[in-house]
């Protein structure tokens, strides 16, 4: 059998974390490196040699955090030695090694990641909550590897003392810990409470200090229930299987 399709070979590479291709991650267990590793709830889709799957304990202060706050990671626990193959709807995949620095991202772009890592949860400054940003992000410190997702190749903006930087709320994937934030409603000059009426561009993120911004190349979908065939839209004549243009979202 002959077919360009074998090109797509398993990478070769003795890293912990790589890339098998942008949309897929490969990670390696035992052999030389830590024999466990924390992925996304359902991400692995192929896995080599001895390894087990089973769910990630949260300790109480995890669960509470989420309980309050909505903001969690979802994780499972890969254990053995062999190698595994992680993806989610075929997003763009990114490997960030932490030196003891900090990042600062919401849970639902976080793909895999060491377990030697720890995270918070932490607040945004702010009465507002943004679809994209929202009201809690969590900070992830530590010691090694971690996966991060994008939608499309992501612009990463280095942020320096004299060079703010400004982003779309609903665009920001995550960001160095260090960087002082703000949410900033766009007004006119004639209105106060006209946030740039027409251009749909109300909300800015501000970042100053030293580090860096990663923003992807898609703002925030709309909730799930609302574009699904069986969603609340759906189940009133509004979503894809018809009504309001078909669907209200243009998908």
């Amino acid at each position: 059998m002959q077919s360009s399709l074998f090109a797509n070979a398993p990478a070769q590479t003795a890293e912990r974390f790589s890339l098998q291709n942008a949309h897929m991650l490969k990670v390696q267990l035992g052999n030389g490196h830590p024999q466990d590793c924390l992925a996304r709830v359902g991400s692995m889709v192929a896995f080599q040699g001895a390894v087990d799957f089973d769910g990630n304990m949260r300790s109480g202060a995890e669960q509470a955090a989420a309980a309050a706050t909505g903001e969690q990671l979802n994780l499972m626990r890969a254990v053995g030695t062999g190698t595994m193959w992680l993806a989610n709807m075929a997003q763009s995949i990114h490997v960030l090694s932490l030196d003891f620095d900090g990042l600062t991202i919401d849970g639902q772009y976080v793909l895999a990641l060491d377990s030697s890592l720890t995270w918070n949860v932490v607040a945004l400054e702010s009465s507002q909550s943004i679809a994209g940003a929202g009201s809690y992000q969590l900070d992830i410190r530590g010691n090694g590897k971690i996966a991060i997702m994008t939608s499309g190749k992501p612009l990463v903006m280095r942020v320096t003392g004299g060079n703010e930087a400004f982003a779309d709320a609903d665009a920001v994937v995550a960001w160095s810990t260090g960087l002082s934030i703000g949410l900033e409603a766009q007004a006119t000059s004639q209105r106060v409470y006209s946030r740039r009426r027409g251009t749909g561009e109300g909300w800015n993120m501000s970042f100053r200090g030293e580090g860096y911004v990663v923003v992807q190349p898609s703002e925030m979908l709309p909730p799930a229930d609302f574009i699904t065939s069986g969603g609340w839209m759906a189940n009133r004549g509004l979503g894809q299987q018809g009504g309001m243009q078909g669907n209200t979202w243009g998908q």
